[in-house]
């Protein structure tokens, strides 16, 4: 038999390879069954309260959470409660968007137990509240392909990542859906999730699930994870599914779809094998339809469809439409159980989604439909803050995606209500114009001059073309200028562009006392 300990004294600066020194020959054999090594030897805790000791938070950590349960979320307020009530203080929350349902932290803010944030967006309540100057410091807004490489790069290093997951086994296999049949609780992809699983210094899993191991196929590996707590309520289905596709009957809506197709259409990238990212939204939605028409007349396929996936994206896929799916978010219910069921409906996280430090998936993009709030006559658009200069929404991958697409449509009426949606210069600058290269209204699109080359297909195709000063002086000659916002000279807000730059502020309202 070799002698390990003679080879290993024998070899110069070995200590320096090793630092546990050679193998003695011994090991203490593994005995009990399957089942009795899983009740006993397993990362589950008995209280969320109890995982958060053993992480070993301290005050002015970083605590992280996923989006993917959205308006019907119970971890961030039953998390950030606990820390309260355990007395922690001056915390930095890395959400990776936060909803109406977390007003709760505006009390969380003003005790000091959460002096930072850092988003993709904020709603209701609580952005209104921070909107007119709730926090000491700017909550720091990134797009989801900035925050994967934030988080990646380690500029936001989380110490506690608290993941709500709809299935977890004993030693922390994680999904956001389950093969049980009694599972109540879905929200599908969990690819926001990933990247704080992956890169935080603890994990820590609540489920309301708790499977047999192997929970399999799963989203987040139990190698990243360090404990996990079973409790009764991680989120309400009905919040969780509250951003489910809508089929839109608005004729305004149906009209800038149709435009939208014929734009895609005549552009060249709608040929067979081409690429798409389309959004939940009304007219994003009428769009798919209007190009599955003319897929199915021209026998064309789709090679892989990206982003937040919906219903609409998953029939076609079923169809024979549309050859692959990469799911970073599940939009309805439809999606989410299409995980179960399709081989080639794959979850993947922000980083491959959408981070600017390598080959991410934005960049194979042919086109992409994405929606506004606000478009100035550069081109740039504000998907984060509303006409009266509240932030209202998220920035999402919107210029993510307009990056990596080879052409970026973005849609939206010319006017909604009162409000203007073309303007001289938007209140917050999300997406850079130089990376919009169509805008699709109800009343007319407008090419930006760095695309000449479709301009000129748009003009042979017969499409209404204006210039982008043509359709705001239309949308004021039907509704007027709004008056300017007024503001404050404090920062509420700053808004990061996709490479993790600073782009824009967003600075406190003024109002009437």
């Amino acid at each position: 038999m070799t002698d390990i300990k003679s080879i290993y004294a024998s070899i110069p600066h070995i200590d320096e390879i090793s630092q546990h020194g050679a193998f003695d020959g011994t090991k203490e054999k593994r005995m009990g069954t399957f089942v009795e090594r899983s009740a006993t030897q397993n990362k589950v805790v008995e209280s969320l309260e109890e995982a958060i000791r053993r992480s070993g938070l301290k005050d002015g950590m970083t605590i992280s959470f996923h989006h993917h349960f959205r308006n019907g979320d119970n971890v961030v307020n039953l998390v950030v409660g606990k820390l309260a009530e355990m007395g922690f203080r001056n915390l930095t929350m890395a959400a990776s968007s936060l909803s109406g349902v977390h007003a709760p932290l505006i009390e969380h803010i003003k005790s000091g137990v959460i002096t930072h944030i850092e988003t993709s967006g904020l709603r209701g309540e609580l952005a209104e509240q921070i909107s007119r100057g709730l926090m000491d410091f700017p909550v720091v807004f990134r797009s989801h392909g900035g925050r994967g490489a934030a988080i990646e790069s380690g500029d936001v290093p989380i110490d506690v990542a608290f993941l709500g997951a709809p299935s977890c086994d004993p030693y922390g296999n994680a999904n956001g859906y389950s093969r049980e049949e009694d599972q109540s609780i879905s929200c599908g992809s969990l690819g926001y999730a990933r990247p704080d699983a992956k890169y935080a210094d603890k994990v820590v899993i609540l489920t309301n699930n708790l499977v047999k191991f192997p929970n399999s196929p799963y989203a987040i590996p139990s190698s990243n994870v360090d404990y996990v707590v079973l409790t009764d309520n991680i989120g309400d289905p009905k919040g969780i599914m509250s951003g489910a596709t809508r089929f839109t009957t608005n004729p305004k809506e149906l009209l800038i779809a149709k435009t939208a197709a014929d734009v895609i259409h005549a552009s060249g990238y709608l040929y067979d094998g081409f690429s798409m990212q389309m959004g939940s939204g009304g007219a994003s939605l009428a769009t798919a339809r209007y190009i599955r028409q003319m897929m199915i007349e021209e026998g064309l396929q789709c090679r892989f469809a990206l982003g937040g996936i919906t219903g609409q994206i998953v029939s076609m896929h079923e169809e024979g439409l549309i050859d692959r799916i990469l799911d970073v978010q599940s939009f309805d219910l439809d999606a989410a159980e299409s995980l179960k069921r399709n081989r080639f409906h794959q979850q993947i996280d922000a980083c491959y989604y959408a981070s600017y430090l390598h080959e991410s998936a934005v960049n194979q993009l042919d086109f992409v439909v994405l929606s506004a709030l606000e478009i100035d006559v550069a081109f740039n658009i504000n998907v984060l803050t509303g006409s009266d200069g509240v932030i209202r929404g998220a920035i999402g991958g919107h210029p993510d995606t307009a990056d990596g697409a080879s052409l970026s449509v973005v849609v939206a009426p010319l006017t909604r209500g009162r409000i203007p949606s073309i303007v001289q210069k938007v209140n917050t600058i999300v997406t850079p114009g130089s990376t919009v290269d169509v805008i699709v209204t109800d009343q007319g699109v407008a090419v930006h001059p760095d695309r000449p080359d479709v301009e000129v297909k748009f003009r042979e195709a017969g499409i209404p073309l204006f210039t982008i000063q043509e359709l705001k002086e239309r949308a004021e000659s039907i509704v007027g200028k709004p008056d300017p916002i007024r503001y404050k000279e404090k920062i509420v807000g700053v808004v990061m562009y996709r490479n993790n730059t600073v782009i824009d502020v967003v600075r406190q309202i003024e109002e009437d006392e």
